[in-house]
Order: C-alpha cells, then sequence, then structure tokens
C-alpha cells in the first residue's frame, strides 16, 4: 500500500503539517481559521525574507479584493497561537510586509517527493495560477494592467527598494478597483533586470496595458517618471513624473502612489470605452453595452444621458445581476435632476431607488458601485444618511477613488459640513486632475464657500466650473447666488437670465425638484433667497 507522506515544516517548537494543514506544538493541535493558516505557511516557506503585504493578499486571497485589516488580523492571530507576545517570530516591517525570522527546517519525505519550496519555486506556481486567470479573463474581455518594476536610473541601491515598494503600493492600489485585472506582483516582477518589447511583455503576461516607470535621485530629492501604454498598439496613452524630497520617503512613497493610480484608472476606462466603440454593434455583450453607456454619459448632454440609460438597461437585460450596470443607472437619473432635465419626479425617485438597491446588494464589496448606488440614494432619492453610509464603506474600500471623494464631498455640502467639504473634493482633484468630473469638482467646491459666506471665492470657483461645462445648472446656479450676495447685481441678472434659457420652466417654486437634499432649512432658505435677488421668478 502506499504511504501518504507529509509535508512537515519545524521551526522553534511547531510543527507545521502542510498535508493536514495543521500546527502543532508538543502533542497538541493549535486551531487556526483556513486564511490565517496560508498567511502562516507562506511566511514560513519563505522564512528569512521579507515577504510584502501585496504577496500575501495575492496568495491567500486570490482574485478578492480584501482590506489590510484582514492581514493584520491573521497576523494578530498567529502571534497569539505563538505565544509571540514581543514580535520576535513574524516581525513586522513598517509599511512594507512581515519577515519571519525563524530557522525552518524540513523532514525527510520519501524519495522524490517535492518539498516546500523557497521564493524561486513559490513564484512559478503563482506565475502558473496567474496565466490561468488572465486567460480566463480574456475570454470575459475584462480590462488587464501590469506594472512592471520600475528602473533605478541613480546607481544608489537604497532607491531600489523605495522604487519597489512604490510598484507594490500602486499594484495594490489598481487592484481595488473591481472592475481591472491586475497582474500579481510575483509575475510583473519576473521582467526586473531585464530588458524586452512592450508588445512582448503584453503577449506573454496576457494583459492590455503596461505601466512602467523610473527612479532617479538627485542630492536629497527623487524624481519619478511614468507612462502608461497600450500593448495594442505601443502608444502612450499618459505619461507624467512627480519629484519630491527624501526627507520622508514613505510619505513620498504614499503620495506618488495616489497620484498615479488615481491618474490612470479613469485613463484606462477611456481607452476601454474607446474599444468599445469600435466594436460592431451585434457582438456587443454586457460589459461592451456599459462601456458605450458610460462614453453617452461623458457627452454631458440630455440626449447623450437618454442613450446611456438606455445602453445601460440593455445590459441589465443581458446580464440581470450586472451590479455595475444598475449603479450607472441610477446614476443617470441623478444627471437628469443636476441638469435640470427631471420630468416626472416621482416617478424617477422610485426608479433610482430600485436600481441604486439592486445595485447596492449585487456589489457591496465593489467601491465604484457603492459609490454611484451610494450617491444616487443622497442625492436623487434624499437618503442622506444612508448614502453617505455606503460612500463610507466604498472609500474605506478603495481610498484611491477621486469620484468617491468627489461625491462625498457633495453629500458633506449637504450634510452642512462644509470645511470637510472643500477637504475632500480637493482631495479628488489631487487624484484626477484631469478625470471627467474635474468641472463637478469645481461647482462643488463653490458650493461649499457660499454656505459658508465666502461670496468671492465661490465665484471663483463657479467661474472655472463653467470655463469647462457653460451650461451645468448648479454651476450657473452657484455663480448668479454668489453674485448676488456679493453685490454683483447686473452679473447676476444675466446669469439668471442664461439659466433660463437653458430651462425656462425654472421658478423658486419648483427648486426643490432639482436642489441637493440638504439637512438644515436655512442652507435651502439662503439658496432660494439669493437667486430671488439675483431675479429667477417666484
Amino acid at each position: 500500500m502506499h504511504e501518504t507522506a507529509h509535508r512537515i515544516l519545524r521551526f522553534d517548537r511547531f510543527v507545521l503539517d502542510l498535508t493536514r494543514e495543521c500546527l502543532r506544538t508538543g502533542d497538541r493541535d493549535i486551531d487556526l481559521r483556513p486564511k490565517t493558516f496560508g498567511v502562516l505557511r507562506h511566511l514560513a516557506e519563505n522564512a528569512g525574507r521579507l515577504v510584502p503585504k501585496q504577496e500575501l493578499h495575492e496568495v491567500v486571497w486570490p482574485n478578492v479584493v480584501v482590506s489590510d485589516d484582514s492581514l493584520v488580523q491573521c497576523v494578530r492571530e498567529l502571534r497569539q497561537a505563538l505565544g509571540d507576545d514581543n514580535y520576535c517570530l513574524i516581525k513586522t516591517v513598517s509599511r512594507r510586509g512581515y519577515l519571519m525570522d525563524v530557522t525552518v527546517s524540513t523532514s525527510d519525505l520519501p524519495k522524490g517527493f517535492p518539498t516546500a519550496s523557497a521564493s524561486p519555486v513559490a513564484t512559478t506556481s503563482l506565475d502558473q495560477r496567474d496565466r490561468k486567470t488572465r486567460l480566463s479573463f480574456s475570454i470575459a474581455n475584462k480590462p488587464s494592467i501590469a506594472v512592471l518594476p520600475f528602473q533605478n536610473m541613480s546607481g544608489d541601491p537604497e532607491q531600489e527598494y523605495f522604487a519597489d515598494g512604490m510598484v507594490e503600493d500602486i499594484i495594490t492600489g489598481l487592484s481595488r478597483f473591481r472592475w481591472l485585472l491586475v497582474i500579481a506582483r510575483t509575475s510583473s516582477f519576473t521582467y526586473k533586470g531585464r530588458a524586452a518589447d512592450v508588445k512582448q511583455v503584453g503577449r506573454e503576461l496576457g494583459v492590455r496595458y503596461l505601466l512602467e516607470g523610473s527612479v532617479r535621485k538627485s542630492i536629497n530629492r527623487v524624481r519619478i517618471a511614468g507612462q502608461l501604454i497600450d500593448v495594442s498598439s505601443g502608444t502612450h496613452l499618459w505619461a507624467d513624473r512627480f519629484e519630491g524630497a527624501l526627507e520622508d520617503v514613505f510619505e513620498l512613497q504614499d503620495q506618488v502612489t495616489a497620484r498615479v493610480v488615481g491618474a490612470i484608472a479613469p485613463r484606462l476606462q477611456q481607452a476601454e470605452m474607446e474599444r468599445a466603440r469600435r466594436k460592431p454593434t451585434e457582438i456587443l455583450d454586457a460589459y461592451d453595452l456599459v462601456l458605450r453607456g458610460c462614453a453617452n454619459v461623458h457627452k454631458r448632454t440630455r440626449d447623450g444621458n437618454d442613450e446611456a440609460l438606455s445602453l445601460f438597461y440593455q445590459a441589465i437585460q443581458r446580464d440581470p445581476d450586472y451590479a455595475w450596470a444598475y449603479a450607472l443607472a441610477a446614476d443617470c437619473f441623478n444627471t437628469r435632476k443636476a441638469f435640470g432635465w427631471v420630468i416626472n419626479p416621482e416617478h424617477e425617485v422610485a426608479e433610482a431607488r430600485r436600481l441604486a438597491r439592486r445595485a447596492l446588494r449585487l456589489g457591496n464589496d465593489d467601491a465604484s458601485v457603492l459609490c454611484f448606488g451610494g450617491f444616487a440614494l443622497a442625492s436623487v432619492c434624499k437618503e442622506l444618511d444612508d448614502g453617505a453610509a455606503f460612500l463610507d464603506r466604498a472609500l474605506l474600500i478603495n481610498p484611491n477613488l477621486a469620484f468617491g471623494w468627489f461625491v462625498r464631498g457633495l453629500v458633506n455640502v449637504w450634510l452642512g459640513e462644509l470645511n470637510q467639504a472643500v477637504e475632500h473634493f480637493a482631495h479628488a482633484m489631487r487624484l484626477a486632475p484631469l478625470g471627467p468630473h474635474l468641472f463637478f469638482m469645481q461647482s462643488g467646491i463653490a458650493h461649499a464657500h457660499f454656505f459658508a459666506s465666502r461670496y468671492d471665492e465661490a465665484l471663483t470657483w463657479a467661474k472655472m466650473a463653467l470655463r469647462g461645462l457653460p451650461d451645468f445648472h448648479g454651476s450657473l446656479r452657484i455663480a448668479a447666488a454668489s453674485c448676488a450676495l456679493a453685490g454683483r447685481d447686473d452679473e447676476a441678472k444675466r446669469l439668471i437670465a442664461r439659466l433660463l434659457e437653458i430651462d425656462p420652466a425654472l421658478r423658486i417654486s419648483n427648486l426643490n425638484n432639482i436642489l441637493g437634499p440638504y439637512r438644515h432649512p436655512e442652507h435651502l432658505a439662503k439658496y432660494a433667497d439669493a437667486l430671488r435677488k439675483a431675479g429667477l421668478p417666484e
């Protein structure tokens, strides 16, 4: 009879049975949750090596986005199980990962039986698993990206660690966007130190996009350059460079990571929209329909919004569980309200609520779905508390989501949290300074300043917003209101005249149909009085 072999790792006073998946000490088993055991296993197999957090996420939670809290909880449980109160066995390397500082031995096994591998073999197995994942996502037509190791152009070995850490953080940041497949670090880092053609790398990794970059040190400063490449054509979709002082290298790393991730995500979505636009109509799937709908939303016209809503409904028909399609359809009703296009308020509120609630049930772990669904609840349905809670959850899952910070800022305005609103809008603009929502962010800041009685600042921001979207209802309204209370009566009347050209039916009496759900009645009264003073008819 064939004897079943056990893969055994020994360290300190413990035995780790990899076949039975249990931890023993003396004559007793120590209970561990499966994910906690997975963390211990990978750390033990890589004892003596700093294991980045991202690598642990990829191994223990493959193809699932979880917060760092899940990993921290597993490490906490391990330390308790191992009696490692002084952090001697498992050491935390601040902001990077964990190091298992022990000598691990492998028990004798039958000849030819594979032993617990060190990192080269582990990397190979991960790479094979990633390749299978890439093939399945290619069939599903999901956008994919690999972040290649950044080149160290300074000749300073210290910058090598900085560059690698930043790439790991960028991978983590991009992985939080559920619509995007991000290749694992263990696969993309096989190209470290190698010169390769981008099209070849794209084929080998099975991705549509590559992000590459470099780091160069100069005295006490460092310059980082990055470029996003479309593999199929070899063209650059985005490029930028960042410079900062090395006094706090981790803070600089965080700032660059946030800006890179914030800039890349919307650029990738634009590229995917263009790809879907070129695709023949007869072979469109639900994902393509959503992309075409998004492209129509960005036209910022009534016809474009109506067409987008139709496309999102078609996507829902093809895939009734497509959370993203429900969320975007709900957001179309928010756009109708923001631009003054509402025809049947009662019906549109009910439909927005239905779509948003369905999206939130289906996509409660998807930050983008939570943002659009939560914002529709707050804006259209006037369910401020629920909307704010969903937005906060979204930003906890993905703190690099510029749209999330923007709409959270709007909800802050409606709640009367004006200084916090300005901070959230500013953070959104730092993440996406050229994104499609920039002019709405500027309009949001104008609203916050208006209610804080800073009318000159409000008018300055409203005018910036109007340069990009001259017909946007919200910017025209807040500009006119600010002029009225700043004593600029002639300018206020000109703005009201323009507003009435766009929406001839607008009156003081029906403002509630288009204004946000202000928590404080005095804010709503202030807005109405200012517009009345500017010349808006009763």
